[in-house]
């Protein structure tokens, strides 16, 4: 996998599913100010892009859990990717609704799930970690076995590694913040100047600007 997260990280900023702009911060929904913003559906239009982090997230998958009974993909940024990666591994794929469908069968999980069967979520982005382990609670209460989760791109949040040990959920994922940062400044995506501020985010993201 050495190098891997650096191309992915690479091949994010090429087609700008990743933007940084330190220097004219972007604004969440949550109201906080980033130097960061990250849009991975984007892969989606990118053929070349898309094998790559399909097929990186298959043999992730085959080396860290052999082979899982079913792929799971957290709507919505996630269902399209774990779909390539079910089909990729021949297995079968359900989808995870962040809240039960408010009509109809009401259901969380869309698709087939046995009890017991043995599961690993795909994810397409971890900020806090919050909604991704929302998934992972909702399988569990269905009692099926969640293996672990694998994502395509992380911000390291210390608080979202806390919330992951915490709810006993292994976390992979296929490239990261610091790598991202390296690979922006050898490519002069963003000047050394900017790496302070950079790094100083991602330890406060709620009080930087």
């Amino acid at each position: 996998m050495e190098n891997l997260d650096k191309k992915i990280a690479q091949s994010l900023m090429q087609i700008k599913a990743i933007k940084l702009q330190p220097a004219n911060p972007f604004t969440w929904a949550s109201g906080w100010k980033s130097p960061i913003y990250c849009d991975n559906r984007k892969t989606l239009s990118y053929p070349e892009i898309r094998k790559l982090i399909k097929e990186t997230f298959v043999k992730t998958i085959e080396e860290k859990y052999g082979r899982p009974d079913v792929i799971a993909g957290v709507a919505t940024g996630a269902i399209a990717i774990g779909m390539l990666v079910a089909e990729e591994m021949q297995l079968p794929f359900v989808y995870v609704r962040p809240k039960p469908k408010e009509h109809g069968l009401g259901n969380m999980i869309e698709g087939e799930v046995p009890i017991g069967k043995k599961v690993v979520v795909v994810e397409d982005l971890i900020s806090t970690g919050m909604s991704s382990l929302n998934a992972v609670k909702a399988l569990r209460d269905s009692d099926i076995d969640v293996m672990g989760m694998v994502a395509i791109f992380t911000y390291g949040f210390q608080l979202a590694e806390q919330n992951f040990i915490d709810a006993n959920v292994e976390l992979t994922t296929l490239s990261n913040y610091n790598v991202l940062i390296q690979a922006a400044l050898e490519t002069g995506y963003v000047k050394e100047s900017d790496i302070d501020a950079l790094e100083q985010w991602r330890i406060d993201p709620g009080n930087w600007s």
